[in-house]
């Protein structure tokens, strides 16, 4: 398989369980464009680290399979979390969980 291909197998590996690890940082009360961004920057991150994970840090240099990494990351990440993880209600469910409890809604 060429090292394109596979930089985007790995992506799309990624990609699937990231929504699960994004919510656990995002919140219900953000708005639906900062939440696109903390998606976005969170695709790169895991792009660059899947990258550098399959290859060492040398392979991060190498642009192209880096953006095919990345792309396939975002790609997979929004469709399993539109597709799965939010109707399943199981992203939302650990955005609500994982929530700090302001001084109001404490018990």
């Amino acid at each position: 398989m060429s090292p394109v291909l596979e930089a985007l197998a790995t992506g799309g590996q990624v990609g699937t369980v990231l929504p699960l690890l994004t919510a656990v940082v995002q919140r219900p009360a953000w708005s639906a464009r900062y939440k696109q961004v903390v998606a976005v920057v969170s695709a790169l991150v895991a792009g660059v680290l899947a990258v550098a994970a399959d290859g060492g840090l040398d392979q991060v240099q190498h642009g192209t399979l880096t953006l095919a990494t990345f792309l396939g990351v975002l790609a997979a990440a929004q469709t399993s979390y539109d597709l799965i993880w939010k109707p399943s209600k199981i992203a939302p469910t650990i955005e609500a969980l994982t929530a700090k409890k302001g001084p109001e809604q404490a018990g």
